[in-house]
């Protein structure tokens, strides 16, 4: 399975491409949202997972397009932010997104929720 990571913080992203590899997961990183726009729609993930503050664009800003382009609506995504607003975690379930964590998380956890995404078993 392959996931796309789409966060700013790039030791993060080290972290979670080495471990998710571990796992079996292709993993491929975008550092920017509109990096992100373009290797979602390239690199054909199974899941995406995205953080909502980046630089290049907001990850609410690549979820609405994710959503409404025809290549990347079905691709499910998971958001993993740091925020703690209700309005926006509200906001990302409304534009689609499967889930929403907030960081910190555990890798294993996050591989957990990427497990049931794919088998269609997680709904926040």
């Amino acid at each position: 399975m392959k996931v796309l990571i789409a966060d700013d913080d790039r030791q993060l992203c080290q972290f979670f491409n080495a471990v998710l590899r571990n796992y079996g997961w292709e993993v491929i990183v975008a550092f920017d949202a509109a990096q992100a726009l373009v290797m979602a729609k390239n690199g054909t993930p199974d899941v995406i997972v995205l953080d909502i503050n980046m630089p290049g664009g907001t990850g609410i800003g690549a979820l609405e397009k994710l959503s409404m382009n025809m290549k990347t609506s079905m691709i499910p995504i998971l958001v993993l932010s740091g925020s703690q607003d209700p309005i926006i975690e509200d906001k990302t379930k409304a534009l689609g997104a499967v889930g929403y964590i907030h960081k910190p998380v555990d890798v294993e956890e996050l591989h957990r929720y990427l497990q049931k995404i794919v088998k269609g078993e997680y709904r926040q």
